[in-house]
Parts: structure tokens; C-alpha cells; sequence
């Protein structure tokens, strides 16, 4: 037994002797035997259980910040590979910059909808028209179609060109220049001891319409007093919503035998005092071998109280009803060579437009005998049957509502 000395310390006891290899495991494992001595000395310092805690929390630290560096690469590599739920969950990234040339152009598929053109060209809507223009009447032009061109009435183009087509549509000839108003209503030539009320009243519009409408540039400031507006004569007035009556070209209806001097305003065909004669059924067939139109309808809009029957020039054209010629030749008011028969029963009818007569005044026909031929004269641009039917009760009437179903 040893005294007076100090007991080996466990730190010698546990490193080899100089000189010594230590034991395999000590050998193969330095690491280990490093961290064993260094928990120890801590031990002894009173530092171990310091030294645990602080070392569990670095540890933890370290797995936290290894977890996050293995998401970022693991979802770094997924948004290179272009899913889209990688990308939606790596959060915001910042904005690559393109140039507009590298962007492709979207289509109505991608765009999920309608695909709108960018356009540089900015439309902006025509304005209301308010001043009279001109038209060239074009082959085939009608006065119905001339007023649908133009959205107005066809009663509107006859009202602004009396002087060119005086009140018929059979008028109409291509190279005409027609004036085309920019309302419905009338034009007017404004005569120097005319009045504003009385012109007015005439068309059946309101003073006021006259005067405040743009187109006819006066100034309403300065008429006070309709009765002298201070208009100059000559000036042409668009009077908006002015209707007036036909200035009738027309045969007058109440040439009868018993009266047929009534047609001599009509020209050389009527006839003189005629007496006795066939009488009508009152039943009506149809005219013309061809039972469709070729021109106008019955349009009183138009001042066209007949319908053209289509038929070639030569074509024989028949008696509606049985009666008496009160009139055969040639008319001055535009239905070039004309024939009226009195059917003796408060009725007659009318065939316009004829090449060729095969009847005389005051002879009886009888129901389909042969009258005429089919022709293109007077206020004709075609070869057609220009047929009224009237009477002296109920005025010219619209022949469909009296000849057979065709």
C-alpha cells in the first residue's frame, strides 16, 4: 500500500502511456475517443449537462436548416421540369423579362373566349344626314328600291321629284337625276306670297318642323312672324312628315257609255255617244295569258292604282268582263295606246301600254275576247299590261282582290 501519494487522475487512466498504440477500437475509432475525453473534462468542469442541451439544440437547428435546403432543391428541380403544381407551391419567384417579339400571339382557343383583332382604326358612327343629295337612276332601279336604298318612303322619292317623274313610278328611266331627301316628307319651292302657316297646314305638318329642321339652314330666332318669314322665293324647303295628294296622271274613273265625253282630257282615243252594248257578270277573269307581275303592284303609296301583268310584246290581251269600248288609242298622261271598257254595271277596266288595237269604240266584247297586244308605249320601260279595275262607287280598287287565284 502506497501513502503519501496522489491518486491517478481518470483522464491518464484512460490515455495510453507514452510510448503505447492504445487498444484496436482506440485505433480505429480516434474520433470517438477525442469526443468521450472532451464530454468527460466537461463532466468534470460541471459543463455536461449545459453542453447536452446547447448540443441537442444546434442539432435541431442543423436538421431544420438541412430540411429546407433539401426542399429548395427538390422543388427548384420540379419547376425546371415545368409542372404545374411545383410551381404553384414554390411561392413567388422573381419575373424573367421577355421582349414583346418572343411573345406568342393568343388564339380564341387559348384565350378561352372570343379572339378580338387589335385594330388601329377607330370607327366612329355616320351622323344622321339632314341635306338633300342627288341620285343616277341605274337600269333596274325601281321606286320602291331607290327607297329602300335610301330608308325613306317611296312615296317620299315621287313628293321630291314631281318635276322628274310627275307623280307616276312608271316615270322612271335610268340617267335620271333624282333628288333624295333626307327625311320623309315633301320638297318644297318656296313662292313669294306663300305663308309658313298656310304651307303648313297644305302638307299637314306644324310650322315649327319647317323652320327648326337643320337641313333647311334658316334661323328660327329670326322669324317671328309666320305670316311673313322673310323666305326668298325660289328657296326649296324639306318639310319632315309632309304628304300632300297625287297630282292624278291616271284615267278618271265614270267614263261610262252614257258619259264617254269625259275622256277626252285622256287624248284622241275616246269616244263620242255610244248607246246599247253588252253588259258584264260582274265576275272578272284574268287579262293576260301570264297570271303574274311584271313592274308594279297595286301601291296607292305610289300613286299606282293598277298592277303590270307580264307578257311579251305581241302577246293577245282579253276582255276582263263583258261590255262596251269607250276608249281605243293613244293617251297623253303616259298610258301611251290605251282601251276602257264600260262594263254597263257600274264598272270598268282599263289595259294600258298596247302595240296594237283589235277593237273599236262603242263595239261589244264579250268576257276573254281578244282586245289587243302586249306592248311597251308611253310611261313604260318593258313590255308589260298596265290593268285597273274601277268603280263609280268605290273608286279604282286592287285588282287582285277581284281576279282569280293565279
Amino acid at each position: 500500500m502506497m501513502t503519501g501519494m496522489e491518486p491517478q487522475k481518470s483522464d491518464d487512466l484512460s490515455r495510453p502511456a507514452e510510448g503505447e498504440q492504445g487498444t484496436p477500437e482506440e485505433q480505429s475509432a480516434p474520433h470517438v475517443s477525442l469526443l468521450g475525453r472532451t464530454m468527460d473534462a466537461l463532466a468534470r468542469l460541471g459543463l455536461g449537462e449545459v453542453t447536452v442541451r446547447v448540443g441537442t439544440n444546434v442539432l435541431a437547428i442543423a436538421l431544420v436548416v438541412l430540411v429546407v435546403w433539401l426542399m429548395q432543391v427538390f422543388y427548384s428541380q420540379a419547376v425546371s421540369g415545368g409542372t404545374g403544381s411545383a410551381l404553384a407551391a414554390s411561392g413567388p419567384t422573381a419575373t424573367p423579362e421577355l421582349s414583346a417579339a418572343s411573345l406568342p400571339l393568343p388564339t380564341a382557343e387559348s384565350a378561352g373566349g372570343i379572339f378580338r383583332e387589335t385594330s388601329l382604326h377607330t370607327s366612329i358612327p355616320s351622323r344622321p344626314r339632314i341635306e338633300v343629295i342627288e341620285y343616277t337612276v341605274q337600269p333596274g332601279d325601281s321606286v320602291f328600291g331607290i327607297a329602300a336604298k335610301f330608308g325613306l318612303n317611296p312615296s317620299t322619292i315621287l313628293f321630291g321629284n314631281y318635276a322628274v317623274l310627275k307623280d307616276t313610278p312608271h316615270s322612271l328611266r335610268p340617267g335620271q337625276v333624282l333628288v333624295i331627301l333626307p327625311v320623309d316628307g315633301t320638297y318644297y319651292e318656296w313662292n313669294a306670297t306663300d305663308t309658313l302657316t298656310g304651307v303648313a297646314e297644305f302638307f299637314g305638318v306644324e310650322p315649327d318642323s319647317i323652320v327648326s329642321y337643320p337641313g333647311n339652314h334658316l334661323d328660327p330666332d329670326a322669324i317671328t312672324d309666320y305670316a311673313a318669314p322673310g323666305i326668298a322665293a325660289g328657296t326649296m324647303l324639306i318639310v319632315p312628315g309632309g304628304k300632300r295628294e297625287f297630282i292624278s296622271w291616271s284615267a278618271p274613273i265614270g267614263v261610262t257609255r252614257d258619259n264617254p265625253a269625259i275622256a277626252r282630257v285622256m287624248g284622241a282615243g275616246s269616244c263620242g255617244a255610244i248607246s246599247g252594248g253588252a253588259i258584264g257578270y260582274g265576275t272578272y277573269i284574268w287579262p293576260a295569258n301570264k297570271h303574274y307581275l311584271s313592274g308594279y303592284d297595286y301601291s296607292p303609296e305610289t300613286n299606282h292604282r293598277a298592277i303590270d301583268i307580264a307578257g311579251d310584246t305581241g302577246e293577245a290581251i282579253y276582255a276582263t268582263d263583258a261590255g262596251v269600248i269607250v276608249y281605243v288609242g293613244w293617251n297623253d298622261y303616259g298610258y301611251g295606246n290605251l282601251i276602257m271598257i264600260d262594263h254597263g254595271n257600274g264598272w270598268q277596266s282599263l289595259y294600258a301600254h298596247l302595240s296594237a288595237f283589235n277593237v273599236v269604240c262603242g263595239q261589244s266584247v264579250g268576257q276573254g275576247d281578244v282586245i289587243g297586244a302586249f306592248g311597251s308605249t308611253g310611261n313604260s320601260s318593258g313590255s308589260h299590261l298596265h290593268f285597273e279595275l274601277m268603280s263609280t262607287t268605290l273608286g279604282k280598287v286592287n285588282p287582285w282582290f277581284y281576279l282569280p287565284p293565279p
